[in-house]
């Protein structure tokens, strides 16, 4: 695996108090360990080993947990977001410098167990500059936010979904670096509005997950996810 991961973990989390009022999302317990560890041993089973985490809120917490990465077989270097929020695109164009002209991004809430080799090869074979990651949802985990037809995604959009509207943005993407150009004014800005601008401009591919995608953004989601990792073995390296 070539390219390296960043993981948007920078979120307030909100939606997880009072769980998350003295420690960060991505070090929440998940089936007796910190969920970002979960994350990180997912990546290296995957071949992944260039680990970018993007912190902001309580972020010198999870860099003192996880440490340079060498416990679990993988390099894990610190982005922070500094004094004031940058939305998730925003986190990404400040950490180009650490991540190269091309990378996985995802979710610092996200458990993916997908074929990561497979997304690389069709976003390499692709020639667009964004991937974004989607899987067959009908309002089944999550309101379904992709209209996805004929192997291409159609349309996009997470506040306004539509009825025909029946897959979802996995969490999984790649991205080339120049796609953040316009994201490095110091301006908030979201992930999301950077894939319908790829979009619009026929610039963004797709890869359609066969399964489906744990997340602990909510108590419920949490609660989903603990008992999936439960019944797994995630032994440190």
């Amino acid at each position: 695996m070539s390219l390296p991961v960043a993981v948007l973990a920078g979120g307030l989390a909100t939606r997880l108090r009072p769980v998350t009022s003295r420690i960060p999302k991505s070090l929440v317990e998940v089936a007796g360990r910190p969920f970002a560890e979960h994350q990180i041993l997912l990546l290296g089973r995957h071949g992944i080993t260039d680990v970018v985490f993007l912190v902001g809120h309580l972020g010198e917490m999870v860099r003192d947990s996880l440490g340079d990465g060498s416990r679990f077989g993988v390099r894990i270097r610190y982005v922070f977001d500094g004094p004031r929020p940058l939305g998730t695109g925003g986190s990404l164009a400040a950490a180009v410098p650490e991540l190269g002209d091309q990378f996985f991004v995802l979710y610092g809430d996200s458990y993916l167990d997908c074929d990561y080799a497979a997304v690389e090869r069709t976003f390499a074979a692709s020639g667009k500059s964004g991937l974004m990651t989607i899987c067959r949802n009908d309002n089944q985990w999550d309101r379904s936010n992709v209209l996805f037809a004929g192997g291409r995604i159609v349309s996009y959009n997470k506040e306004e979904q539509t009825a025909d509207m029946h897959h979802i943005d996995y969490g999984l993407g790649v991205l080339r670096a120049g796609t953040l150009a316009e994201s490095q004014s110091g301006a908030p800005i979201e992930l999301s509005a950077i894939y319908q601008r790829l979009l619009a401009a026929g610039d963004l591919a797709a890869y359609e997950v066969p399964g489906r995608f744990y997340e602990i953004g909510s108590h419920a989601g949490l609660a989903e996810t603990r008992a999936y990792l439960s019944g797994k073995e995630t032994p440190a390296k």
